[in-house]
C-alpha cells in the first residue's frame, strides 16, 4: 500500500490491549488507512460507527480491532451461559464470512476469545457443535444463524458488539427480514456497541442504521471518487464470434498473474471455463450452484496459483480479499452500474495497481452508458486486429465437471454408453414394491 493510502495515526497510538496489539503487530499493521483512522477512534470510545469506503481499504481489520477491544476490556456478565457469544459478526455470503474468520483469526491469535462460524452448504452438524461448546465471536451470514437460532443452539441476549458488515449487499440479496429477525433478538442497541461498514452508505442503509444503532456516528472516506485511483481501465468493441479468442489473446499477451473473468450467467461461467481449459489456461469456474466444498477448493486454488484465471458471476464480486489480482475482465459486461464498480474492485486492493479490461459485445453494450455515467467518466476504448486473433479450440472439448453438468446432460451421456447405461446393459427402472412371481411378508 503507498504512503497515501496510509494517515498520520498509527496503531500503538490507539494503547489498544496487549494482546490485541501484538496479533496487529504480527499481521504487519503499523498506520490507519483512512476508513480506519476515521472509525476507530469513535468506537473505542464505545460510539456507534457506520462507515462508507471503497473496497479494498481495511474496513474488515477496523471492526475486528474495535470488537477485540472492546470484549477484552469488559468481563462477560456473570450470568452469560456457554451458548451465548459475546459478539456478532453478521456478512452477506459464505464468502464474506470465511475470510472475516481468516482476519479474525490472525488479528486475535494472543487473545483467549474463541471464534465461532456459521454459514450454509456445508458442516452443519460440525458447525453446530461448536456453537453449543460456546463460542465468544460468532461469524455468519443470516439462514443459518437464524436456523441455529431457532434451535436454541445459541442465544444473544448477552450479545455486547453488533457488526453489519456489506450493509448494502444484504439488501441487494434480500437478507433485510432476516437481519431485523436477528436483531430484534439482541440487547437494546445503547446496551452494545454498533458498527456498520459498507461500500455505499444509500439512504436505505442509513435507516437501517438509525433503526437499529444507537445515533451513529457517519465516517465517510471519498465516497465521491467512484473506481479505484489505480484501476486502469480499457475497453475492447468485438462481434460475438470475436469475444472469446480475443478474451484468450489478451489472457496470453497482457502478463497477468492471478486473473478473474466475469460473466452475467452460471451458464456463460462454465462455457468460459471450457473455453480456457480447451486452449491451454487453467481455469475454474464459480457460480452460486457450485457446491460449497468445491467453491473453498477453488478459492483456496486460486489463492495458491494453481488456478491462473477464476471466472465467475456476481456471486464473488463483493467481499472476497483475494490479494495480488493483477487483471480483471468484464467478459459480459454487468447489467446494474454498482455491479462494474464491485467487480473492478477485485484489483488495485490496498494501494496496488491493476487493470480492469472489459469486452462490449452486441447482446450486453447497452449497459455501457449507464455505467460511464455511474462512474462519472468515459472508459477508454481499446482496439485489435481481427487477423491478429489466434484459432481457438472449441469448449466441447473439454467435458463439464460433474458437479456442475444437469439431470438431462447426465441422462444422455447414460444413453450414449454401451447398452444404454453405464454397466453396459440395459438400465432398468426399479420398482417399488415385490417383484413379479414373489410374495409380500
Amino acid at each position: 500500500m503507498s504512503e497515501q493510502n496510509f494517515s498520520e495515526l498509527s496503531f500503538t497510538g490507539l494503547h489498544l490491549p496487549e494482546a490485541l496489539a501484538r496479533g496487529i503487530a504480527d499481521a504487519g499493521f503499523e498506520r490507519c488507512t483512512p476508513i480506519q483512522a476515521g472509525s476507530l477512534p469513535r468506537a473505542l470510545a464505545g460510539m456507534d460507527v457506520a462507515g462508507q469506503a471503497q473496497t479494498g481499504t481495511g474496513k474488515t481489520a477496523a471492526f475486528l480491532v474495535a470488537l477485540y477491544a472492546r470484549l477484552l476490556r469488559n468481563d462477560p456478565a456473570a450470568d452469560r451461559p456457554i451458548s451465548s457469544p459475546r459478539a456478532l459478526i453478521l456478512a452477506p455470503t459464505r464468502e464474506l464470512a470465511i475470510q472475516i474468520h481468516h482476519d479474525a483469526t490472525l488479528l486475535g491469535q494472543y487473545t483467549p476469545l474463541r471464534l465461532g462460524l456459521a454459514f450454509g452448504g456445508v458442516d452443519y452438524d460440525k458447525q453446530r457443535r461448536q456453537l453449543e461448546q460456546g463460542v465468544d465471536v460468532l461469524i455468519g451470514t443470516p439462514g443459518r444463524l437464524i436456523d441455529y437460532l431457532k434451535q436454541r443452539v445459541f442465544d444473544l441476549r448477552h450479545c455486547e458488539v453488533l457488526v453489519l458488515d456489506e450493509a448494502d449487499r444484504m439488501f441487494d440479496l434480500g437478507f433485510i427480514k432476516d437481519i431485523r429477525y436477528l436483531l430484534r433478538r439482541l440487547p437494546p442497541p445503547d446496551q452494545r456497541l454498533n458498527l456498520l461498514f459498507s461500500a455505499t452508505l444509500s439512504q436505505r442503509v442509513l435507516e437501517l442504521a438509525y433503526e437499529h444503532m444507537n445515533d451513529p456516528e457517519l465516517v465517510r472516506i471519498e465516497p465521491e471518487r467512484i473506481t479505484a485511483e489505480k484501476v486502469t481501465q480499457l475497453i475492447y468493441f468485438p462481434s460475438m464470434e470475436e469475444k472469446a479468442p480475443l478474451l484468450i489473446h489478451l489472457l496470453r499477451q497482457s502478463g497477468a498473474t492471478r486473473t478473474m473473468v466475469f460473466v452475467n450467467t452460471k451458464r456463460s461461467a462454465e462455457y468460459v471455463e471450457r473455453k480456457l481449459r480447451a486452449n491451454g489456461i487453467e481455469a475454474a469456474a464459480m457460480s452460486g450452484d457450485v457446491p460449497q466444498a468445491r467453491r473453498l477448493r477453488m478459492l483456496r486454488d486460486f489463492h495458491d496459483g494453481a488456478i491462473a484465471v477464476l471466472v465467475a458471476t456476481d456471486v464473488a464480486a463483493r467481499g472476497l480479499h483475494i490479494p495480488d489480482v493483477s487483471h480483471v475482465f468484464n467478459y459480459d459486461l454487468p447489467q446494474d452500474p454498482e455491479d462494474y464498480v464491485h467487480r473492478i474492485g477485485r484489483t488495485a486492493r490496498a494501494g496496488a495497481a491493476g487493470d480492469a479490461i472489459s469486452l462490449g459485445c452486441e447482446e450486453y453494450v447497452m449497459t455501457l452508458p449507464d455505467i460511464e455515467s455511474f462512474i462519472g467518466r468515459k472508459i477508454p476504448v481499446g482496439s485489435f486486429d481481427p487477423q491478429a486473433l489466434p484459432e481457438v479450440a472449441s469448449a466441447s472439448a473439454v467435458p463439464r465437471h460433474k458437479d456442475t453438468q444437469s439431470w438431462k446432460e447426465r441422462e444422455e451421456r447414460r444413453a450414449q454408453s454401451p447398452g444404454g447405461g453405464p454397466g453396459g446393459g440395459p438400465r432398468r427402472r426399479r420398482r417399488k414394491g415385490p417383484s413379479p412371481g414373489s410374495h409380500a411378508r
